[in-house]
């Protein structure tokens, strides 16, 4: 190639990163070590930009302007991306930068301030129309009629380029030259109308510094895209009168449910459930629905015996449920600083059907099992390395079905997902094109020759994911869940119910020298209790005990349907693996110490993902946690407690001697200070003997909240 061209610089922006969101790791690997060995295919660069590649193999690649790896026209046997498309970026890159060591004359030729802070916003109308189809540009602002709540995160690094997650799908800016290069997960994979619904989020959003936190915003189609905008602000949400008779319907359902209990028939409430269900979606309130959807799923297992159905998980929907509705009336009410979390996002407008998903990989985090009288299932939980996604593939399976086979009921473990026994996908990453997922995460994966591999988890499986996914300390893990808002007025994800008994938010801890404090078993309550930290030594070379609220408290429960998880757990925990590097699960603040139920573990020899471990019985030491929780934080366990209990049977229902206990409940709430609490329970207490029913639905509410957050929080006490 001459050394006067002009050097393409969107082929120049793209790092090793890119290059592995834009093809594979693999291809980009092999490219990178051939280049290292000066195994460099010959370049040609036309006057038309178009860069060609000649291999010693005969293989001829080409590349023109506007146009992605993929489209590149190579002549290999490859239907699809291969290793040359790669090669010729990673070769051209190498042949600019020895012309410009070479001649440093020729300098003003490469781009200028290649590696500073950027942002898509840069991209204006010009821009658009000349990389998109007008039918692209058309279908960008039928997206955008609908207002979707975009998250945009600015530029970082190099390797962690300006992004934005849409709803139902995440892209990323890796040129900032040409949008051609922006990566989508959809299955169009680039150029497509979720590109452009990201560049005006990036524009709306207005400057972002680079360490700035994500920012949220309300997507409106510009002016230039047809879209009338001189109406201004969005009509309110919760102000008409379909939005006030759901409210109301909602209302009874859930006061219903408290006075009568969950243990009624659900035949008394399928209706009701349904008719509340129909209303909120035809507002396009997809997270009151799924929050719906899930209440019933708790009935249903509840009526079924299932290991699925926790009775606090119940008390937490109900809550969760009511104070969602309340926190966005309050977001749109007059004269309120716009909020940081909008109506429209706790509500989830717009958030509704699945996407097809390009080249996907995902990363097993570990595995739900759940059974009862009629049905067996599973929940694979998996993390996406590329956009720090978490997916959840659930499947059942019922045991009628075995009998009409003619057959006993198979092992769990040896079902079928996608081709593959279930026990290879919850201990594999998955590289798959036919994949499809929902905006709370659920994914899923159909069978298709030759479209699906699985590869089995290894000690480096998770070393791609990042913050606030993977933490690197038990410090930086507790301020992260600090920080985070409260589950009302955040988007569902199908990964925090899918822990069976567990709350909370999933993640991954790993940090250096990961060691194992203590280990034991409580046999009373069967939970499998141990503490992790980071093993310490004084400047003499002695180990010291990390304090308490630098360890990770695991705590695992037995369940009859993972028979061997306790075991797995200890003979992890003891080191028949080798060191432990990482672990997976779902963590929650009990007394501002960060607990985990995990689900899988990655040691120095394999993954271990508990609940799909074969049965190994392995010995445990005997202690009993019951004195270790503080005082304050018990009383709230135990308050929330009888809300469970109040609501399994229902307040109707309630005889002189509950009444006793939570009359004496706010006694000792008033003894420890927490003053709130004894109020809305009295209040409970007092309505029920009056008249003021529908009241109950907020005071419920508020109280279960207001003891979750106690229960979480660090002790008040000395």
């Amino acid at each position: 190639m001459s050394s006067d061209i002009a050097w393409r610089s969107d082929l120049l922006e793209l790092t090793p990163e890119a290059l592995t969101a834009l093809a594979n790791a693999g291809f980009v690997k092999r490219a990178q070590k051939d280049v290292a060995a000066g195994l460099l295919p010959r370049l040609e660069a036309g006057a038309d930009g178009v860069v060609q590649a000649h291999f010693d193999d005969g293989v001829r690649t080409s590349l023109p302007p506007g146009r992605t790896l993929r489209d590149a026209q190579c002549s290999c046997p490859a239907s699809g991306m291969c290793r040359h498309r790669v090669m010729l970026v990673l070769a051209y890159q190498a042949l600019a930068a020895s012309s410009k060591a070479d001649a440093p004359a020729a300098a003003d030729d490469t781009p200028a301030d290649s590696d500073g802070a950027w942002n898509p916003a840069q991209f204006d109308d010009a821009a658009l129309a000349a990389s998109f189809a007008p039918s692209v540009l058309e279908q960008a602002n039928k997206l955008a009629v609908a207002r979707p709540v975009v998250g945009v995160q600015a530029w970082r690094s190099a390797s962690a380029p300006p992004a934005a997650r849409l709803p139902m799908c995440s892209v990323r800016f890796f040129s900032r030259s040409s949008l051609v290069h922006a990566r989508c997960d959809c299955k169009q994979g680039s150029g497509c109308a979720h590109v452009v619904v990201a560049v005006w989020a990036f524009r709306q959003a207005g400057a972002l510094p680079p360490d700035a936190a994500e920012a949220m915003v309300e997507v409106r189609p510009p002016a230039s895209a047809g879209a009338d905008t001189a109406s201004g602000a969005p009509q309110p949400l919760m102000q008409g009168d379909a939005a006030r008779v759901l409210r109301a319907h909602i209302d009874a359902l859930l006061l219903s449910l408290w006075l009568d209990g969950s243990s009624q028939p659900l035949m008394a409430l399928a209706a009701r459930f349904e008719a509340v269900r129909e209303q909120a979606l035809a507002l396009g309130w997809n997270w009151v629905d799924d929050a719906l959807d899930e209440l019933w799923q708790l009935l249903q297992a509840q009526q079924a015996r299932s290991s699925r159905f926790e009775p606090l998980r119940l008390v937490r929907v109900l809550a969760e449920l009511w104070a969602r509705l309340q926190a966005a009336a309050h977001a749109e009410q007059p004269g309120t600083r716009r909020p940081s979390l909008l109506a429209s996002q706790m509500l989830g407008v717009g958030v509704k059907g699945e996407v097809a998903l390009d080249h996907l990989r995902l990363v097993s985090l570990g595995a739900e099992l759940w059974s009862d009288d009629t049905a067996e299932g599973a929940s694979i939980l998996f993390a996406d390395p590329d956009t720090q996604n978490v997916t959840v593939l659930e499947r059942q399976w019922t045991r009628e079905a075995d009998a009409a086979a003619g057959g006993t009921a198979q092992a769990l473990m040896n079902r079928r997902v996608a081709g593959f026994p279930l026990r290879q996908l919850a201990s594999g990453q998955i590289i798959t094109k036919t994949a499809t997922r929902r905006a709370n995460g659920l994914v899923d994966i159909t069978a298709g020759a030759r479209q699906t591999g699985v590869l089995p988890l290894s000690p480096t499986s998770w070393n791609d994911l990042v913050a606030p996914l993977r933490q690197g300390s038990v410090a930086a893990l507790v301020a992260h869940l600090r920080e985070a808002p409260p589950d009302f007025v955040r988007p569902r994800q199908a990964a925090s119910g899918a822990s069976a008994g567990a709350s909370g938010q999933l993640h991954v801890v790993a940090f250096d020298r990961m060691e194992v404090v203590s280990c034991h078993w409580d046999a009373a309550a069967q939970v499998l209790h141990a503490a992790l930290a980071q093993a310490r030594v004084s400047d003499a070379g002695d180990p010291l005990a990390a304090p308490a609220k630098e360890q990770l408290r695991l705590s695992l429960p037995h369940r009859a349907v993972a028979p061997g998880a306790v075991d797995a757990l200890a003979r992890t925990l003891a080191g028949d693996h080798g060191a432990l590097r990482a672990v997976a699960g779902t963590v929650h603040l009990q007394g501002g110490v960060a607990v985990m139920q995990p689900l899988s573990l990655l040691t120095a020899q394999r993954a271990v993902v508990l609940q799909v471990e074969a049965v190994s019985p392995q010995p445990l030491g005997l202690h009993s946690d019951v004195d270790e929780v503080p005082a304050l934080n018990a009383l709230a366990n135990d308050t929330l407690a009888l809300l469970a209990l109040w609501l399994r049977q229902g307040l109707r229902h309630q005889g002189g001697n509950a009444l006793s206990r939570a009359e004496a409940q706010v006694l000792h709430l008033k003894q420890a200070g927490l003053d709130r609490g004894a109020a809305l329970l009295g209040a409970v207490l007092e309505n029920l003997r009056s008249a003021q029913r529908p009241a109950l639905v907020a005071q419920l509410a508020m109280l279960g909240l207001l003891m979750q957050g106690v229960a979480h929080s660090a002790s008040m006490e000395a």
